[in-house]
């Protein structure tokens, strides 16, 4: 009888464990998308109002605006998961303190190890959306968005076929068109360039033709005169001229680019061809770090919603202490960041060294070791042996 008593019992306590595991994992997910949605929203917004300045300030449309915006939002939510993550385990936890609800589930035998089991499968939750966004979105959005930028920054017919207006194209250049007429003559056109110190030269042309050239478009003035000034004695020049050329390709930049790493799929990082690589300009170093960071990032989310639940354990016990605890929380993500910084600067340098991209994971795992242990010493409730069942339940 005492057998089949304690079988009941022990069926009993691992369907209220299993039920604590779902209460707490529904918890986590619930504010941790309301988190996401709301610093979403600030971030895009905030990084989307400075890109809406500099496109449609540079003469291109809505439409390119919204493209180009939609292509950064990836890597919004790569930044903002974790602190997502991050936030919602603090929140969650502070709710549970304040309702008593730690107190009484630490009253059925759980350790706080235990209950971090519950937080560590949501982390896990987040890095597998980490794992998609690093392996897969982030790569096709920066690829995309890289090319986008190009086609518009080759696209010098956007900056200057404006007619009847002062467009300032590039730093010390200005230029005024008259007229465009429908087979794209430019008629009475005037550009200014003060670009090289101490000298200004302004053409006025009767019409000019944009035409492609090899490093990019170019500025061809018919019939005009060039005024030349210059700080000195002789300090005006003039030059009639029947037919000149103007480079506007460099107004905007190299046609061309380096490649980024970031932009590379991860199964062309996994087996990189050297000849292609070096084409590219990427070095194996930059290769290796990028792909372990595709994976160490992902799991840097589980560390930071660990951190987040186990500080608020620390304080619980006092009003004031909590938020001491979750600021020295975050001052900890800041150095642990800081860390995988520095330690990013060597890998980049030596190839062998890209395991250093798991530098600020292995810490945070430290971290969370420390303070939970700190946390089961100083509550004493990590070496009963009523927490040891509830943790092997």
């Amino acid at each position: 009888m005492a057998i089949l008593s304690c079988a009941v019992y022990s069926i009993w306590s691992v369907a209220e464990v299993r039920r604590i595991d779902r209460y707490l994992l529904v918890q986590l997910l619930t504010v941790f998308a309301f988190f996401s949605l709301v610093l979403i929203s600030v971030y895009w917004v905030n990084r989307a109002a400075r890109l809406f300045d500099a496109i449609v300030g540079d003469g291109q449309s809505f439409w390119v605006f919204l493209e180009l915006s939609a292509l950064t939002l990836p890597n919004v939510i790569r930044v903002v998961l974790p602190l997502s993550a991050f936030a919602a385990a603090v929140y969650v936890a502070m709710r549970m303190t304040r309702d008593n609800e730690l107190v009484v589930l630490q009253g059925t035998g759980l350790s706080y190890a235990r209950m971090l089991r519950s937080v560590a499968i949501f982390g896990l939750v987040v890095a597998l959306m980490l794992a998609f966004l690093m392996h897969v979105l982030m790569p096709l959005s920066r690829m995309q968005l890289a090319e986008r930028q190009v086609q518009i920054a080759e696209n010098i017919s956007t900056r200057l076929l404006r007619a009847g207006e002062f467009l300032q194209p590039a730093d010390g250049v200005v230029v005024f068109l008259r007229e465009i007429t429908p087979e794209g003559k430019l008629v009475d056109v005037f550009l200014s360039d003060s670009r090289t110190t101490g000298t200004r030269v302004e053409y006025s042309a009767s019409s000019a033709l944009l035409v492609p050239g090899g490093q990019g478009p170019a500025l061809v003035m018919l019939d005009g005169v060039a005024l030349i000034y210059r700080d000195g004695p002789d300090r005006l020049g003039t030059l009639s001229f029947d037919e000149l050329t103007f480079d506007v390709g460099g107004l905007v930049g190299p046609a061309g680019r380096r490649a980024d790493v970031r932009e590379l799929p991860t199964n062309l990082l996994l087996s990189p061809d050297s000849d292609e690589m070096a084409a590219l300009g990427i070095t194996l170093p930059e290769i290796r770090f990028e792909l372990a960071s595709r994976f160490a990032q992902p799991l840097l989310a589980v560390m930071t919603s660990m951190i987040g639940f186990v500080a608020i354990c620390l304080g619980q016990f006092s009003r004031l202490g909590v938020w001491r605890q979750v600021l020295g929380a975050i001052i900890v993500l800041a150095l642990v960041q800081l860390a995988g910084n520095a330690a990013s600067g060597f890998a980049l340098r030596n190839a062998a060294l890209a395991w250093l991209a798991f530098v600020p994971v292995g810490l945070g795992g430290g971290v969370v070791a420390g303070m939970l242990w700190w946390a089961s010493r100083s509550r004493g409730t990590g070496w009963t042996a009523r927490a040891r069942a509830g943790g092997a339940a």
